[in-house]
C-alpha cells in the first residue's frame, strides 16, 4: 500500500476529524481514501467522455476530408 503525506488547511482538517468523530468513518485515512476514490470515479467518466468526443471530431474531420 502506498503512503501519502498531505497538509490540510485547519478548517478542512477539522471537518475531516468531525467525520471520524461522528462515526461516519473508522479513521481519517478512510475518509481520504473514500474521497479520492469518488473523485477518480467521477472524473474517469468525464475523461472518457472527453476522449470519445475528440475521437468523434477526428473521425468527422477525416470523413469530411475524404469527400
Amino acid at each position: 500500500m502506498k503512503t501519502v503525506k498531505i497538509v490540510l488547511p485547519e478548517k478542512l482538517g477539522m471537518e475531516l476529524k468531525n467525520y471520524v468523530k461522528s462515526g461516519w468513518f473508522i479513521d481519517e485515512s478512510e475518509v481520504l481514501r473514500t474521497a479520492l476514490q469518488e473523485f477518480i470515479r467521477h472524473n474517469r467518466l468525464k475523461l472518457m467522455e472527453k476522449f470519445m468526443k475528440e475521437d468523434i471530431e477526428w473521425a468527422l474531420k477525416i470523413k469530411a476530408g475524404a469527400k
